[in-house]
């Protein structure tokens, strides 16, 4: 097998911005979601969401990271998302996210200087001022982009929160290992030995 080296790179400043991260909170539409609502003549919200994206949530959560998700919306599509995902920590419905966020940090024994927010709209500046470090996706409100830290290459639904993801486990030194840790087979069987 050919050797791997990582070629995923940002500004050394955001090293010292993100390193303290211990959990980050995620906007639903426009950062897990492009922003578009598919609404059927049921009333039922359909939301696309990107497999880039997840699979970045679960490596956080890997890493002793803990991925929270605050939106402002509810619906069945989310709830079953992060379900699939493992994310146990989720408000829905949330008109004052600060207020949501605020006993959740308190019940998890966080401050905001070990949080990490990702957000793209002006719902989400009272979370992304209070945080660390803070992120918003290409496709975000001026006013947002402004406030962030970190505006992702990406837009919103199409990889974007990986390439938060990916900052983090970065700049909190956990990228390298588990990328190399994906290139050893997860197959095992019950005896432990890799088939």
């Amino acid at each position: 097998m050919r050797a791997l080296t990582p070629t995923l790179q940002f500004a050394p400043e955001r090293r010292a911005q993100a390193q303290g991260v211990r959990a980050v909170i995620f906007d639903v539409d426009g950062v897990l979601t492009d922003g578009t609502l598919f609404i059927s003549e049921a009333g039922e919200t359909i939301k696309a969401f990107h497999a880039l994206d997840g699979h970045g949530i679960k490596l956080l959560a890997q890493a002793g990271i803990t991925p929270i998700v605050i939106t402002g919306r509810d619906s069945p599509a989310v709830r079953r998302r992060l379900k699939d995902l493992g994310v146990q920590h989720a408000a829905f419905g949330a008109h004052d996210k600060l207020a949501v966020a605020e006993p959740l940090l308190g019940e998890l024994g966080l401050t905001w200087d070990q949080m990490a927010v990702m957000g793209d709209d002006w719902p989400d500046l009272p979370l992304l001022l209070s945080a660390a470090f803070a992120v918003a996706p290409a496709n975000a409100h001026a006013e947002v982009k402004a406030a962030a830290h970190h505006v992702t290459t990406t837009v919103g639904g199409q990889g974007a929160a990986r390439e938060c993801c990916d900052l983090i486990l970065w700049a909190t030194g956990c990228y390298e290992a588990m990328l190399r840790g994906h290139l050893q087979t997860l197959d095992t069987t019950a005896d432990g030995v890799r088939r």
